[in-house]
């Protein structure tokens, strides 16, 4: 249990049957009436941020997050398959639970499987991967205007926006929490 006068940005509560992670917080004391702690609220499971208040003195039970390193196998329609490295169990969870955040990882790759409690609520990938174009238009000499983009296809299937010199066959690093083009490898 923590309580309200102990929040600090990154600490995951239990309420209202959701896991919340604190963004902001904020300790407000009044002129009149009694101090109470301010707080934006990040729903882990389904992403939605809400505000709140709390009193100082009110608990809440703090939410242990589970995120353990698993590898990427394949999926099949609707399921994707990871295996746990160690014990090499293989989990298979839904296109529900992953969202897209496999748009840039390649099978055999490595991410972190999050749960709470035993039950998978998301899939986070590595930061940045590398991956190779396997379609784009080819750029035009003397087309080097600043910042000029064009979209590029990369072998996960994903859409990126790479730099004019960039072409089909060249391997590119990637953000993954932007999906934006960083470099060429």
């Amino acid at each position: 249990m923590i309580s309200a006068g102990d929040f600090r940005n990154g600490v995951t509560i239990e309420l209202e049957d959701n896991i919340f992670q604190i963004i902001e917080f904020q300790h407000v004391k009044p002129g009149k009436g009694a101090a109470f702690v301010r707080t934006k609220l990040k729903n882990i499971k389904s992403g939605g941020v809400v505000e709140k208040t709390f009193r100082p003195t009110e608990k809440c039970p703090t939410a242990h997050i589970d995120r353990k390193d698993m590898q990427y196998l394949y999926n099949d329609g609707d399921l994707y398959y990871f295996m746990d490295g160690e014990t090499y169990d293989q989990i298979a969870l839904s296109t529900n639970d992953i969202g897209d955040a496999l748009k840039f990882v390649k099978e055999n790759e490595s991410v972190k499987v999050c749960s709470h409690k035993g039950n998978v609520f998301a899939v986070e990938p590595p930061l940045f991967v590398e991956l190779e174009i396997t379609d784009t238009e080819p750029g035009f000499k003397g087309d080097t205007a600043t910042g000029a983009t064009k979209p590029a296809t990369v072998e996960t299937g994903a859409s990126v926006n790479v730099p004019l010199f960039v072409n089909t066959g060249d391997v590119i690093k990637i953000d993954t929490r932007t999906g934006e083009y960083l470099s060429r490898v």
